[in-house]
This record gives structure tokens, sequence and C-alpha cells, in this order.
């Protein structure tokens, strides 16, 4: 930047570029690159100067703003179930305050438009509040509920043939009246409805829609899990032109499909997973060479060969984007036919394979590599277990049984250590947090909740894909072909701020800015505290400071593994991207990597790429809800029973804990009764006012378990009296200070949400019972409709 004039002009384009509303002065030296001290310098006066001429002006928070009459912003609403909501705009951190006679009506997860009706206040701790102006996209399109059937005198009466409540939490006080037309299900049906009609002044706690499916009976065994299902819009059945593909797909390998392809079936290798794993989609084999390196191939399923561009099964694949795993069933994106058939690297049987073959060195480092089709045939399949008990129990039976196999899986191990060590010093971070496996009957009851030890043979496979993935990833980057990249940004600095203060309440202390850390330093924080209690709390905390991984075209490298280069390489049975990158690595191998191509992927891959990202935190959160629902059911008859549990969040509204089993209950402040809790934001801490006692994320505690509700997915716990537990004098960060001072708190804690279980729900309207019981016993809903509206068109 040679002069003020020019400086401007770029400062100008650079805000109206950003999404964003306000910015930092920081913000801007570093978006466009002016961190010298001469160029800082230079910036700073520039903008003194752009604010005396109303170009720019400051705001309340000394942020920066283009003046605009009426800025239109955008964004997702967030619902309370008190009424009111939060409106999230990328690029800013705070939400914006949507009281509850300004949401225009809007829905939880929403896209809409707002205008700001009160700046932010920070010195007050308020933020800013605003108005939903209009709706551009509603989220719900489609609700899943139990459906109750109107008398015939009812469906005279209202031209509605009855009603379902949803099964959305956030939907809890709104009912859905069902046309006549469409299907028409027996009372207690679980049923998918499309929306025809959302609230409005006239019927602002309803809506009105059409049966599009039936599901089930809410007595049927596993109706529970099915309704999770539906309601995030994951398909269970494949269409009928799907399935048709998938049958013509031939069980067995033709000489033509191994054209071009190299022979690898005289190879020894093997596949090693799960038990219970039919998808069998990748297969391995170690070698030690002459100089000393090791010989790696991953040899992956080449899914893309069957999953043809442009066919019914991959505009499934796409639609679907990822196999869905919950607690007793799979989704897969695949029909079996391909998933369990001619894509399973079974043994003993040819199968179509990519593979990316590796010579390392003693260091880890790749000195050379091929990635190629071919064909293999599977060795032996191998189970994790079977692995780990030749390599870490060195059980004779086992190693006897699989003999001639026992030094490749040496030689696996020793390749693993290799790989790992080399991963640890560029800083990969290795997040240890247990995973639970719910163990159910034929019903879908569960039984158990046990935790799942990751082994060497876990690893082993872990170390091996994570190579193939970041060797074939950097291979195709270096060719400057567009491409489909795993990436996980650098978290963000404000969030990453936050983490390191918790921390210092652990005695830990990080160096360098919250702006710059690495994860080598993240990794040492973890080493400092593993095998001690808070060792899991320090985790969680740490993955909540960090950016979700995505997939994205642009080589943003993956922050956690502290790899330069990564893309999903290994499971294209499951995840569309994989299939995809094959689909690739065949098509610049075929066709070339001329204009012509380029041009097509450069337009296809950012789709593609949204769209995975987005179908799978659609599975991660129907796996989590499933996972909530079976540990609540799960813990419905050990109510009364004690625990010990670790605090893993602190909140205003209480403690949640997590027991051993990975089950996390509430203790709501309600409840806590011996004293008064002030809650410490800064330190993340509740504080009594008269005993002084302290609660705190990692500390353990007891509890008794008070209730554990299936249907809302909560589990409520009650704290067990410890005439130990510590107080303020006795931890020295506190004790210094002195009592924290009580800090100044607003009603619209946004924190507070659905988790505030002692506020009392609004009645509804009709102030019908909502238990089954006093159902049968109220007043038909669709009198109070009938006398409120008795239009048929639109009688919600």
């Amino acid at each position: 930047m040679k002069n003020n004039q020019t400086i401007k002009e770029a400062i100008l384009v650079y805000m109206k570029e950003q999404k964003k509303m306000a910015f930092k002065v920081k913000d801007i030296s570093e978006g466009m690159g002016l961190t010298g001290s001469t160029d800082f310098k230079l910036l700073v006066s520039s903008l003194a100067e752009m604010e005396r001429e109303g170009t720019v002006f400051l705001n309340k928070k000394g942020e920066f703003k283009l003046p605009t009459e009426e800025p239109i912003l955008s964004g997702t609403f967030r619902a309370s179930d008190r009424g009111f909501g939060f409106v999230s705009i990328e690029g800013e951190e705070d939400d914006i305050y949507i009281p509850a006679h300004q949401t225009n009506f809007a829905l939880d997860g929403d896209t809409v438009t707002i205008e700001i009706i009160r700046p932010a206040e920070p010195w007050f701790d308020k933020g800013a509040e605003g108005r939903v102006k209009a709706i551009i996209e509603r989220k719900f399109t489609q609700l899943v509920g139990e459906f109750f059937a109107y008398t015939e005198e009812g469906i005279e009466e209202t031209g509605l043939y009855g009603y379902i409540e949803p099964k959305d939490k956030k939907l809890t006080d709104t009912r859905v009246f069902i046309e006549e037309k469409g299907i028409k299900p027996v009372d207690g049906a679980i049923v998918l409805v499309e929306i025809t009609l959302y609230p409005d002044s006239d019927f602002p706690r309803s809506m009105q829609g059409i049966v599009k499916t039936v599901i089930g009976h809410k007595n049927d065994p596993g109706i529970d899990i099915l309704t999770i299902v539906y309601k995030h819009g994951i398909q269970v059945e494949f269409p009928d032109e799907v399935m048709a593909e998938a049958n013509e797909v031939s069980e067995k390998i033709s000489p033509e499909d191994r054209t071009g392809r190299r022979d690898l079936t005289e190879e020894v290798v093997v596949t090693i997973d799960g038990e219970d794993a039919k998808d069998l989609d990748d297969a391995v084999a170690v070698k030690k060479l002459e100089n000393g390196h090791y010989h790696l191939g991953v040899h992956i399923a080449d899914v893309s060969y069957y999953v043809t561009e442009g066919s019914a099964l991959d505009a499934e694949a796409y639609d679907r984007a990822t196999s869905v795993y919950l607690t007793d069933r799979v989704i897969p994106m695949l029909p079996h036919r391909l998933s369990n058939g001619i894509c399973s690297l079974n043994p003993h049987e040819d199968r179509l394979a990519m593979s990316c073959e590796m010579e390392i060195d003693q260091t880890g480092e790749v000195v050379s590599h091929d990635i190629f089709p071919s064909v293999i045939r599977s060795y032996r399949r191998m189970s994790y277990t079977q692995v780990n008990q030749i390599i870490m129990d060195e059980d004779e039976t086992v190693r006897k049984e699989h003999e001639e196999l026992v030094p490749m899986f040496e030689a696996m191990a020793e390749l693993h250590t290799i790989l790992e060590r080399k991963r640890k010093k560029r800083g990969a971070i290795d997040f240890e947090s247990p995973e639970a496996k719910i163990i159910v009957d034929r019903d879908g009851h569960p039984l158990d909740i046990v935790l799942r030890e990751r082994g060497v043979g876990e690893r082993i496979i872990e170390s091996f894909m994570l190579s193939a993935n970041e060797t074939v990833s950097e291979h195709y980057t270096r060719l400057k072909v567009p491409m489909i990249y795993r990436v996980h940004e650098q978290p963000d600095s404000d969030r990453m701020q936050r983490f390191m203060e918790f921390v210092t309440a652990f005695g830990i202390s990080m160096k360098g800015s919250s702006e710059t850390v690495t994860p080598k330093s993240l990794q040492k924080v973890l080493n400092s505290v593993s095998g001690k209690p808070e060792e899991s709390v320090i985790s969680t905390m740490m993955l909540r400071s960090m950016k979700q991984a995505k997939y994205d075209v642009e080589s943003l490298g993956h922050y956690g593994l502290a790899a330069k280069y990564y893309s999903h390489f290994t499971s294209p049975i499951r995840r569309y991207p994989d299939l995809i990158l094959h689909r690739l690595i065949r098509s610049y191998g075929e066709q070339g990597t001329g204009s012509e191509q380029l041009a097509k992927w450069n337009n296809l891959l950012p789709d593609i790429a949204i769209q995975s990202s987005k179908m799978e935190r659609r599975a991660v959160d129907a796996e989590r809800e499933t996972d909530a629902l079976k540990k609540a059911e799960y813990m419905m008859d050990k109510v009364g029973e004690v625990y010990e549990g670790i605090i893993g969040s602190v909140l205003r509204f209480g403690l949640f804990i997590e027991l051993p089993n990975t089950v996390e209950g509430l203790v709501h402040i309600s409840n806590m009764k011996d004293d008064y809790y002030e809650f410490i934001e800064e330190r993340l801490m509740l504080v009594g006012e008269h005993t002084g006692v302290v609660y705190r994320i990692g500390q353990k505690v007891k509890i008794k378990v008070m209730r554990a509700d299936p249907e809302t997915r909560e589990i409520d716990f009650e704290l067990v009296p410890d005439p130990n537990a510590p107080k303020i004098d006795s931890i020295p960060q506190l004790k210094k200070d002195g009592k924290p001072h009580k800090k100044k708190t607003g009603n619209r804690e946004k924190n507070q949400g659905s988790k505030d279980k002692d506020k009392k729900k609004t009645p509804y309207r009709n102030k019908e019972s909502k238990s089954a019981k006093d159902k049968k016993k109220a007043k038909p809903f669709y009198k109070d409709v009938a006398k409120k509206k008795p239009a048929k068109k639109k009688p919600r």
C-alpha cells in the first residue's frame, strides 16, 4: 500500500466483501495482511480518517462498521421453549436476541432475515436485540409425531381428520392438524406429516399438514429409533429404480472388469475389522524391505466402478452421502447387494480395488508411492480382537491358529508405532475420549452400556488409513487438479482464549497467543493430564473449542491431525466423498487433466462438499439422539441409585454430571437447596454464597438418580452431600482474590434454553391435558377449533 487513498479504497472493498457486521482493527489488519509495524500504523491512521469522513463508523464496542440505512441481516433462528429465540449470523460471534413477540412465528432452524431494534450495550453485558422480518427458508417441511384421531362428529365439524404431537422437543407445545386428504392412519400411529400451513397470528401454536407415511404404531418394537430416523429425514428404503440397478450388478468379476487393473491376487492381504462388520471396504499388507524400509499396501473397495456417474445409484448415494450407524441398526448409503456383496472385500473372493502402495522409512516418511486400480483377493478376515490377542496378549492359541501371518502382524505393529510417533512429533492431537456401546435385546431395550477399548489392532488400521488418506491427498494436490478435501481449520481465537483461561484452573499454562496456538501446544496439554481425573473434561472442552471438520474444495489442512494435506479415500462404501475421490482418480487417469475435465470437476465438487458435510451432521445428530434415548431408557430402573461421576459442564442452571459409562445427567440448580449458588462465568464455577462450596468442571461428585425420561431424552440427578466438598479457601486461584463478585445477569440467558427445567411450560390454548389418560377424558379439541373459526379451509 503506497498511500492513504489507496489503502482506504482497499479497506472499503475488503469490508464489503466480508460477511460480517463489524470489524476490530485486528480483523482488518490480519484479513488484509497489514501486520507489519509501518503498514499497521498506516491502517490505523486511514481508519481514523475514514471515520471522520463518514465512510466508516465506530459502534459502542469500538468496532468499525460500514454505514447503511437498513442493513439486511440473515441467519439461523434458534428457538427457546419459552417463546424467545436467537439468530446466529455467519461470521459473527454474538447472536442476536429475538423477544417472543418479535419472532414472526419463526421455528427453530428456520433461515430468517432480521433487523436490529436495539444495539448491543456491552458495558451492561447486553447483546443486540432484533426482530424477524421474513422467513427465507423453513427447516421443518415434514414432522414426525403420534397421531390422535377425531371422531366422525369432529371430522364433520372441522374438516380435519385428527392431529399429531411432534416428537421434536422444540415443538412440544405445538400441534399439527391433519387434513382429510392423504393417508388416514389409526389412532396411536407414528406418522410422517408434510406441512401445508405454518403458525400465524390466528393460530400461533398450530400447523396443518397431510400424512405422507405411516412409520408404525407407538407400541411396535424399535419404533422409537425409527421415529428419530424419519424425524431427521433419513431414508430407510431404497427407491425401486435404485434397487433395480443394484440387482443388475454381477456377483462375480468378469474378465472385462479386470482390464487395465494390476493383478494383486497372489499378494497376501488381510482385512482387519470389528467382529460384527459386514461391509469390509479396506484390506492391508505390510512387509519389511531389504533397505530397512516398510512396504505398506492399502487396498480399498472400488465402489465407484459399480456406482457410475449419472446412475440412480449415484443420485441416491449423493442424497444420503453417508451410512448412519445407530444403536441396533445401520442405514447404509448403498444397497446391501453392493455394500455387503460385490463391494465388500470378503476373504477368498476376487474383488476390484483402488490401491495405494507406499514405501515408508524408519522415520515414518513416505519416500515413494503408487496409486492404481487393482484386483485383490483377501487372504483372511481378521478381527481387531484377534490381532490384539496376537500382538498385545501374545496368546499362544491364537498365534498358532494364524502362525503364517504373525510375522506380518508384528511388522504392522512396528510400522504403526513409527507412524504414530511421526504424527505426535508434528503435533497431531490424540483425543482419547471413552466410546460407549449400548447393548440391546431383540426388541431394542438396553441391557448394558460398555466402554469400547481401542487396542493395537484398531490403532494399526487407523495409522494405515491416515497414511493412505494423506498420501492420496498430497499426490493430487501437487498435480493441481480439482479435489475434495477433509478440512479442519485453525480454531477461533476467542474460543481458544476461553479454553486457555479455563485450563489455568488446573494449573496448566499455555504459551503463545490464542490466534496462533499450534496443535502441538494442545497435544502437550492432553499429555499433562493423561491418566488424571480431569483428562476427559479437558479433552471435551478442547474439542468444543475447535471448529467442526467438514468437506471442502480448498486444501485448508487438517488442524487436529497437524496434516497439510488430507482427504477421505478409505471408506467409499459408507462415505460419498471417498467414492467421489475414487471417481476423480479414475477420471484423471482415463480422461486426463485437460481444461474440459478440470472445468467439469470445478463445477461439481463444491456442491458435493456442501451436501456431504450437511448429511454428515444430520447423521451425527441422529446418532447422538438415539444414544441419548437409549441411555435414558437404560437409567429408568436405576432411579434412587447412587453413583460417582465427574462434572462435565457448569452452567447458570446447574451441573451436567457424566458417569463412568458415559451417561450424562443434569443436577438442576433448583435442586441444590443447601445454599444459594452463584455462577462465576469466567471460571465456569458454581460457588455457594454462604458455605463457599465450589463446583467446577472435572470435579468428582456423588449423585442419586432422580428421573430418566426416554421421551425427552433427559436424566435428572441430585447431589449427594459431601462434607469434604472443596470450598473457596481450598482453591488458591480464588483464595488470593477473596470471594468472587456476583456477576450481573440479565433476564435473557441464552445458555439456559430448553435445559431450564424450573420454568413451567405455557399451557396449550385448549388446556387439554397431554397425558394419554387425560386425553381420553378431555373435551375434544376440534370443538374449540370450530368455535374459534368455523371455516373448513383453514380450521387449525
